[in-house]
């Protein structure tokens, strides 16, 4: 807890010194108009870095265009977004918009938006894949407007099938078609496998295969693990990666000394691989020959997905709402959606324009958000931080040989204190 306290004290520091530095752009002077008009500046968070934060820059630059006497000023938080982003919050002087995901933690330091959304019929509500804006919303408030999506999808690299002289693999098919399939593929004397398992899985991923199965990590209300987190279903969606690892079938990926499974997939070594939309470009770099299919299904159960999920927020304390709102509602318009490339359009005229979800290679994100339906357990319980240590403890040790059941067992016993 100190260690926490600390880098949030050393983060607010530096934003208070960062604020400092830039309060003098908040009102410059134009010498072009004698000096008598004044620059606003509206400060813009974002946890993108590398090409997608370049895309962010050019549409701040049109933006900046678009509305003479504006200055967008990008702050690249990265890896220290959350810190800053309550450094921020902490110092009563936080960007006036920012990426958001994580609505239970920080809505109460944001604006309501929907006055805004209901009176603007320039933003064209209706056009947005409806399912999205569950993912923003807390109290039926809502307090962000989705600006990318991914689902997640299963990659196969396409000459390591032909290869094999296996089938690619097609929407509508099962786990035990998967399992068959990586048996097939797995070649230990070139050290190939037919699927990655991560070592490290981040458990919001995980949510849809266990809902798949019928599981789920909490109930409904947001009120009870037991008997859910340690289900037989949640367990069995669990357990399955963990044997897929121990019969040799896969290999465990982004681990202590381990390559990141997007690295593997790209060399060759691994037949299928499991993601949403962000590493398909690199794919397409290194030259993988890639097909995409929807996420198997257990026997007679339906598949469920889950969303990954970028909206744009803007701050409870920001002095320009106004000007703040149509930023967001330039940053979602068509022309903005179009320029980035690191997730899924979220506007379905750009879908159709596109014809993204007719592209065999889009399509299954697409199938997989018709499939996304469920409310992720972050967002039903506030304390759903500390409960997770137990579990992505739990799923971790299940990844090294541990039972799924006996594991999850022992994170139910270990978490049902936060949940008093």
């Amino acid at each position: 807890m100190k260690k926490r306290i600390s880098h949030i004290v050393l983060a607010t520091t530096l934003m208070v010194s960062i604020l400092s530095a830039c309060s003098g752009n908040a009102g410059t002077a134009n010498p072009e108009n004698g000096g008598s008009d004044q620059t606003k500046t509206l400060r813009f968070a974002t946890w993108d870095t590398g090409d997608a934060l370049k895309i962010e820059q050019d549409i701040a630059k049109k933006f900046e265009a678009e509305h003479p006497g504006t200055k967008v000023q990008v702050e690249a938080y990265a890896d220290g977004f959350d810190q800053k982003l309550a450094a921020g919050f902490g110092a009563g002087n936080p960007p006036d918009v920012m990426y958001m995901w994580d609505f239970p933690t920080y809505h109460q330091s944001l604006e309501p938006l929907d006055s805004f959304a209901e009176k603007d019929k320039d933003l064209k509500i209706d056009d947005f894949y409806k399912g999205l804006f569950n993912y923003g919303k807390i109290d039926d408030k809502l307090y962000g407007i989705p600006a990318g999506f991914t689902t997640r999808v299963v990659y196969y690299n396409k000459k390591l099938f032909d290869a094999a002289g296996v089938p690619y693999p097609k929407d509508g098919w099962e786990w035990s078609d998967f399992q068959d399939i990586a048996k097939k593929l797995t070649d230990p004397s070139k050290k190939q496998y037919g699927f990655g398992a991560r070592a490290e899985n981040d458990t919001y991923d995980l949510q849809g295969f266990v809902w798949s199965n019928g599981g789920s990590f909490i109930s409904p209300d947001g009120k009870t693990i037991e008997g859910y987190m340690n289900s037989k279903e949640t367990a069995e969606a669990i357990q399955m990666f963990g044997d897929m690892v121990k019969d040799g079938t896969a290999v465990l990926t982004g681990g202590k000394g381990q390559q990141s499974g997007d690295d593997i997939f790209k060399g060759g070594k691994i037949a299928m691989w499991e993601s949403g939309i962000w590493p398909l470009e690199s794919f397409k770099q290194a030259g993988v020959d890639v097909g995409t299919v929807e996420i198997p299904a257990f026997p007679g159960k339906p598949v469920k997905g889950v969303l990954a999920e970028s909206a744009l927020s803007i701050a409870k304390d920001s002095k320009n709402k106004d000007l703040a709102w149509e930023f967001v509602k330039f940053y979602v318009s068509n022309e903005s959606i179009k320029m980035r490339v690191a997730d899924l359009p979220v506007r379905q005229s750009v879908v159709n324009e596109l014809k993204k979800d007719q592209d065999p290679l889009y399509k299954p994100y697409y199938t997989m958000l018709e499939r996304s339906d469920n409310t992720p357990a972050f967002l039903l319980n506030p304390k759903w931080n500390e409960v997770n240590r137990q579990l992505s403890a739990a799923v971790e040790a299940v990844m090294h040989g541990s039972n799924a059941q006996e594991a999850l067992n022992q994170a139910v016993k270990d978490s049902e204190r936060y949940l008093k």
